[in-house]
């Protein structure tokens, strides 16, 4: 049974056995700098513990994880071009190092590699593995559309918010687990319990993100801080506080997040000012405790022994402490 240190260096050596140069240049040359990165490699490694929780050979899930990864950067490709994010763990976002068009276009190629990744390993379970993927993937999208919407839509509720996460963000966790767990021919409801193991996690990750944004480190985040707030994005901490907001305090955040121009510093500062004295922080950080807590219910019910899951108890572990 292999650790999750030990999971996440196959994904490495799995990504450093792989080329994805190729000609024209300018097609490949965004995809290799995206995916040299690395980054946390979180879906990989989570497709990997699922496949040896249930005991099967991990090298038969090989290109999947490969797969699930390379479609989760052709994401973030098109998701910085979206939200015009400049950086992306640490370094220029791929429209901003090159253009716009490539963006699309590398990114594009990407989706298709991530498809061909998934074909290149007969099992008798591919046909569930790739409508798990497809489906997955269209769900993703649902989710950006949402989130779309959500710029220009007054009055979204938390619960339409959440629904929005668990589309763009969760639903990648639970797909990547439960493809993970079809490599190595896992029961129905076990496969359904990871599954909503995954959403939970991925739901108190993303909330952890919107922490981040707000009160994380630049060098460690690898983004700008702030950047929800610059955009005027309906955040977890934003809609939270216009629940807790007194008359005036809602009315001044409603005015912060209608412009998008002026001194966007002072923006950030008068918007953070505002989520202390309401002690949102600790708000946002108790909802990723129940959902945690919620996620553990779901691992601990699959009927596999503890040590068999270790692997996703630290990974649980790791994504509930990543640091402010």
């Amino acid at each position: 049974m292999l650790s999750l240190s030990e999971l996440n260096n196959k994904v490495k050596e799995y990504f450093e056995a792989e080329s994805f140069t190729g000609t024209p240049h300018q097609l490949y040359e965004p995809i290799d700098y995206t995916l040299a990165q690395g980054g946390k490699r979180i879906r990989p490694a989570m497709l990997l513990a699922a496949t040896q929780m249930f005991g099967g050979d991990i090298e038969t899930a090989r290109y999947a994880a490969i797969g699930i990864e390379t479609f989760h950067n052709f994401t973030l490709l098109h998701d910085d071009l979206m939200d015009k994010s400049p950086m992306r763990r640490g370094k220029p976002t791929v429209y901003r190092k090159w253009d716009e068009n490539t963006a699309i276009l590398s990114g594009d190629a990407m989706n298709i590699l991530a498809w061909r990744y998934f074909l290149r390993t007969p099992h008798h379970n591919l046909h569930r593995i790739l409508r798990t993927f497809e489906k997955t993937s269209m769900e993703i999208c649902e989710g950006q559309q949402y989130d779309m919407n959500f710029e220009t839509q007054n009055n979204v509720t938390i619960d339409e918010y959440m629904e929005m996460i668990r589309l763009k963000t969760a639903v990648m966790l639970g797909g990547a687990l439960k493809i993970g767990a079809l490599y190595a021919d896992a029961n129905d409801n076990d496969m359904e319990l990871l599954y909503d193991f995954g959403i939970k996690i991925g739901l108190a990750f993303q909330l952890r993100d919107d922490l981040l944004d707000v009160y994380g480190d630049t060098a460690t985040f690898g983004k700008q801080t702030g950047t929800d707030i610059r955009d005027n994005k309906k955040t977890y901490l934003l809609l939270s506080s216009i629940n807790k907001a007194s008359s005036q305090q809602k009315e001044r955040l409603m005015q912060l997040f209608s412009v998008s121009d002026g001194d966007q510093t002072a923006k950030v500062k008068e918007v953070i000012d505002i989520y202390n004295a309401l002690d949102i922080r600790s708000e946002v950080e108790n909802a990723i405790n129940n959902l945690h807590n919620e996620a553990l219910t779901k691992l601990n019910t699959i009927s596999q022994p503890d040590n068999n899951k270790a692997p996703l108890y630290e990974l649980t572990q790791q994504l509930l402490n990543r640091q402010i």
